[in-house]
């Protein structure tokens, strides 16, 4: 493998062309496994971003994928239709809410939260009112596309040099009561504050429900979700819950909203959805938003990525979706949650941590200091794991298929690194 070539030419992702960061040659991967060309194993505590939750290689994934391009991997969505992108949507709205109703394919999640901002602009254009602001969460993460940043908090996030070039949109204070603390109703009065000053400006609410990603890996209380869901009827405004990291089983729920039992508007889905397979992603709506938007002047919503609804990527997600109607994930994302509440507790006590957290199959430990991230990452594949962190956070997300031998594999490395000076700033 030419990484000579990689390292003068391919620009990767966060990194810099000046003194790029060190990348890893992979041959191949399987189950929880990537395999390095050095022979290196690899336990995948990413689920390569939060995506491969079935693992890799996965004989279920690997046929659909190999029948469907025997017939036919791509064809425009415009005046065409096919059986795996009706299959898929059916599986979408008998997963979720019964309010959500129609399924808007696309193919990133990023797009697919461009595509719901414009759903939320579009639905009051028709309705003869011009909002255009959104209200949204510090510490909050949507995505690298522009009106995605406009949404992501823009003071403390990897988009603050684009600030004066995005539109300015209203941030309420993320929520300060924790997932598994007693409730404290006033984490909800600067967000409600903002709404009650500014709902005639407001096209929708956007947040993710119950764990903020790539903002922070905050996870908070189910109660802050259910007064948003409440606040957005009682001003009517639009309610659109970004499940492209939490969506497909993350949490122990399917989705996340469902722990605080609450509906949202519009819904963003992505990542798991192909089971790591390759990028595809959905914005769900109710009957009404819909017919709104379609009944305005437009007559159409005013969005078609060239690859909507390509049939290889539909075809995979549906058998991604079959592998989740077997109801196995439940067992799985408990189980990793478990072994997660016995194991991270301790590494609390170092120095180093600021804090330790977990939910379903995710696990987090924020350090006090940013880490180094080229010696933390050469450490980590020495100690035979796979884990990506950023800034403070080291976090794991391994696929739901990893075994209690993998978990601790996994926070034994973390546990070794905190032990490590050099892998510290």
């Amino acid at each position: 493998m030419d990484l000579v070539f990689d390292r003068q030419h391919i620009w990767h992702p966060y990194t810099s062309t000046l003194s790029p960061l060190p990348c890893y040659p992979v041959e191949r991967a399987a189950g929880v496994s990537i395999f390095l060309e050095s022979g290196e194993e690899l336990i995948d505590g990413m689920s390569s971003w939060w995506a491969a939750i079935h693992g890799y290689n996965h004989p279920h994934l690997n046929s659909a994928a190999h029948q469907q391009i025997d017939d036919v991997s791509h064809v425009m969505f415009g005046g065409l239709t096919h059986a795996p992108a009706i299959n898929l949507c059916k599986k979408l709205i008998d997963m979720t809410c019964d309010s959500l109703q129609h399924v808007f394919l696309a193919d990133s999640g990023s797009v697919a939260v461009e595509v719901s901002l414009k759903m939320a602009l579009q639905y009051w254009h028709a309705r003869g009112e011009k909002r255009s602001k959104f209200l949204t969460l510090r510490d909050g993460y949507h995505g690298d596309t522009f009106a995605a940043m406009s949404v992501t908090d823009p003071d403390n996030s990897m988009h603050s040099l684009y600030k004066g070039f995005l539109p300015e949109h209203i941030f309420a204070n993320s929520p300060n009561t924790p997932f598994d603390q007693p409730w404290d109703p006033r984490g909800l009065d600067d967000f409600a504050s903002k709404i009650k000053a500014n709902y005639q400006d407001i096209a929708a609410v956007i947040l993710e429900p119950i764990v903020q990603g790539a903002g922070g890996m905050r996870i908070y209380h189910p109660e802050f979700l259910k007064g948003v869901r409440r606040l957005c009827d009682q001003y009517n405004v639009l309610l659109i819950l970004d499940e492209i990291a939490t969506g497909f089983g993350r949490t122990g729920k399917l989705f996340a909203y469902q722990h605080a039992n609450v509906e949202p508007d519009i819904l963003c889905l992505g990542k798991a959805i192909t089971g790591g397979y390759m990028t595809l992603s959905a914005t769900l709506t109710s009957t009404h938003v819909a017919n709104t938007v379609c009944g305005g002047e437009a007559g159409c919503f005013m969005h078609g990525p060239t690859f909507m609804g390509n049939p290889l990527a539909c075809a995979v997600a549906t058998a991604s979706m079959e592998i989740l109607e077997r109801n196995e994930w439940q067992a799985q994302t408990k189980a990793i949650e478990t072994q997660f509440s016995q194991l991270l507790p301790r590494l609390e006590q170092h120095p180093l941590v600021e804090t330790v957290r977990w939910l379903g199959a995710i696990g987090v430990v924020e350090a006090k200091c940013a880490v180094n991230m080229a010696v933390i990452q050469d450490h980590f594949v020495k100690q035979g794991v796979w884990i990506r962190p950023f800034g403070k956070l080291i976090y794991m997300m391994p696929p739901f298929i990893s075994q209690p031998h993998h978990i601790e594999k996994l926070v034994a490395a973390i546990e070794s690194a905190l032990n490590t000076p050099a892998c510290f700033q």
